[in-house]
């Protein structure tokens, strides 16, 4: 059935085109070769009608107007100009901007919308290399579940309705709301719009978004207040610090908490060069001082205000207090992932695929395994398109009309050689959602170094080309897509020298703090390329110390030096696969089990967990991976009376030895306290 309807769809778009005048329905049932089948006027006219949504759907401009004149009744065509690409001509700065832009969505879920677009770009003849600069590698990551209905109900301009939950709240809220557009700040995703019944303007963070999202089909469309700043929006949404507050830090450690620190005032070292150190610390809210400092255990400890000191016993002594499992939990074993049965080829896609085809293959020496690389089918799926295409062509469907497909070489050797397709030779236009992706990845782009040396505005050229190749209805989601990336001038700087140090292959040298241990190492690395991805910026390189390639975020680069000799990256060694995501997982990681109350939920949103199971009261059972434990004792530190380490017992063991070290800053000096007393509550 899919390939009679697939047929019969590419048939009709081959005889609107072509035809002159507006072909009423009546003419088209007795003209279009698999229209004959409906048994009926009734059968017929939801084919009929079915069919046109769909080609609507996949961005195919049926034009409606007047087929007969003396009964004045409804009639149908495809304008040229509405149907194909118009033509664009790109500089060399331009090309590289949109290869680059194409890349940003590689690994998600718009990666399809813009490989779809640089696709019918070739085919008008625009010179697009996605390998161009192969050392810079921008990714823009859609991992909540939430972004796909979002995105379509923004491009369409419909409101949604979702359960939403607050951070710190254990349940949810239903919210209804009229979607203005979507942010991507720091590599999260965020929707802006009104808030039906709060009567205001809101920001939700998609992945706070509880289930399915509802896209409410009736009523008005949502109006976009005229003027408004999706990303300014979005920014105000950030509290500033306030207050500070006298935290006492251990030699060499502690170093996020050194780098915020408004002053670091040294203390007096023993013989062995170790003792503390105090910091001037800013912070908004006591809650978030007191998981923070908790955090880094016995390396550090808040002296004042003292209301938070108290709340920074209570919190330790709530850890303490965390009874050790006997053994691993049943259920933290990570159940297999359900398999998911296999989707047979719909007919939209395979007529979006054929009618992206013909026009790449004509006049070019195209091959069956490009297209088969380039859709994700096999070699004998593009020869069954093939044959389908064999099949259609111009009314009348006798030989001459029908395309031409050497189906005997496609088979034999591979090649596709097409002819009389003249009607479908020039490349439909690009979809809302492909313009979008591509004029999202170029705003993507702005955070890299080379952005600077692109000469003559190339960015905002590129933006403009794609959106009068589009129409109106691109240009308004692009409007209404927006990525913002704060980088501090210090991120900015070591950028722009891992940059000139790729160009110039010249090793480097880093004082490199670990984001899993809160250590400083000294590293050097012989740089392979620059990776923009979930908000921070990696220089990607070949690691001395570790013999591997390695990604480090820039913003923990203490110290960075060129050193006055060549790069050399070790023969065979190459870049990492990162379509699963910066963070590399190995099944030798270790497998860590964790108790999170509700108030916690937000572990589950923010780290990439192996599973997640229900708990009674709304919590939650999380397993994760992790090459380095030590981080998770640290986070189950901070996390405090919402967390507790189902599994392993030795590392549940040592986040409550460690709480309990680190109680005893917290005691009077002269009358001991029980482990009971320091668990009151804060006045």
């Amino acid at each position: 059935m899919s390939r009679r309807k697939t047929e019969r769809q590419l048939n009709l778009v081959i005889c609107l085109l072509s035809t002159r005048r507006h072909l009423t329905a009546q003419e088209i049932r007795q003209t279009v070769l698999g229209y004959a089948e409906a048994e009926s006027e009734s059968a017929f006219k939801r084919m009929f009608e079915r069919d046109k949504r769909e080609l609507r759907d996949s961005g195919i401009p049926i034009q409606v107007g007047t087929g007969d004149a003396v009964s004045g009744e409804e009639g149908y065509r495809i304008s040229r100009s509405d149907y194909e690409l118009p033509e664009i001509e790109l500089l060399p700065d331009e090309a590289l901007v949109l290869g680059l832009a194409a890349r940003a969505w590689r690994h998600a879920s718009l990666g399809e919308a813009a490989a779809n677009a640089l696709f019918k770009l070739r085919s008008a003849g625009v010179p697009v290399d996605t390998e161009a600069a192969p050392g810079l590698t921008p990714a823009m990551r859609t991992d909540e579940p939430s972004f796909g209905p979002v995105w379509q109900a923004v491009r369409d301009r419909r409101p949604i309705a979702f359960d939403y939950r607050k951070p710190g709240q254990a349940g949810s809220e239903r919210r209804e709301i009229e979607p203005w557009g979507i942010v991507n700040q720091n590599g999260h995703w965020y929707v802006v719009g009104h808030d039906r019944r709060r009567g205001a303007r809101r920001v939700f963070r998609l992945g706070r978004v509880r289930g399915e999202v509802d896209v409410l089909r009736g009523g008005p469309d949502v109006q976009v207040p005229e003027g408004v700043d999706l990303r300014s929006v979005v920014a105000t949404q950030r509290a500033e610090p306030e207050r500070s507050a006298t935290v006492r830090v251990r030699t060499d450690s502690a170093h996020e908490l050194r780098r915020r620190a408004l002053r670091v005032v040294p203390g007096e070292r023993d013989g062995g060069g170790v003792g503390w150190d105090t910091l001037n610390y800013p912070y908004v809210d006591t809650p978030d001082l007191v998981r923070t400092v908790a955090s880094f255990g016995s390396r550090a400890e808040l002296v004042e205000p003292a209301d938070a000191r108290a709340a920074v016993a209570a919190h330790l002594a709530a850890t303490a207090e965390h009874e050790v499992a006997p053994g691993e939990p049943e259920d933290a074993v990570v159940p297999d992932e359900a398999v998911a049965p296999a989707r047979g080829p719909r007919s939209s896609d395979q007529l979006r695929r054929l009618l992206m085809l013909v026009p790449y293959a004509l006049g070019r020496d195209l091959r069956v395994e490009e297209v088969a690389r380039h859709f994700g089918l096999s070699e004998k799926q593009v020869v069954a398109d093939l044959g389908l295409l064999w099949m259609c062509g111009l009314p009348g469907y006798t030989p001459g009309d029908l395309i031409d497909v050497d189906l005997d070489a496609a088979r034999e050797t591979g090649e596709i050689i097409l002819g009389n397709a003249d009607t479908l030779a020039q490349p439909l236009r690009l979809t809302a959602d492909e313009a979008a992706s591509l004029v999202v990845g170029v705003s993507l782009l702005e955070a890299l170094p080379e952005a600077e040396g692109l000469e003559g505005g190339a960015l905002k050229r590129v933006g403009e080309k794609l959106r009068a190749a589009a129409g109106a209805a691109a240009g308004a989601l692009v409007d209404a897509v927006q990525v913002r990336m704060d980088m501090d001038e210090q991120v900015a700087l070591t950028q722009r020298r891992c940059a000139d140090a790729l160009e110039s292959g010249q090793r480097l040298h880093l004082r490199y703090l670990s984001g899993y241990l809160d250590q400083v190492t000294e590293r050097e690395v012989d740089p392979m390329g620059l990776v923009v991805q979930d908000g921070n910026q990696f220089l990607e390189g070949y690691c001395r110390l570790r013999q591997d390639v390695r990604l480090f975020r820039l913003d923990r680069v203490l110290e960075l030096t060129v050193l006055p000799y060549a790069a050399e990256v070790p023969e065979g060694v190459g870049r990492r696969d990162l379509s699963a995501g910066v963070l590399q997982r190995s099944d030798r990681d270790a497998l860590v089990t964790l108790d999170l109350e509700p108030s916690a939920r937000w572990v589950t949103e923010d780290y990439v967990c192996e599973s997640v199971l229900e708990r009674e009261g709304g919590g939650v059972r999380a397993t994760l991976r992790t090459p380095a434990p030590a981080w998770v004792a640290r986070l189950a530190l901070r996390l405090g009376p919402e967390c507790r380490v189902a599994a392993p017992a030795a590392l549940a063991e040592e986040v409550r030895a460690e709480a309990l070290r680190t109680l005893e800053y917290y005691r009077p000096a002269q009358t001991p306290v029980s482990l009971v007393e320091t668990t009151s509550s804060p006045e």
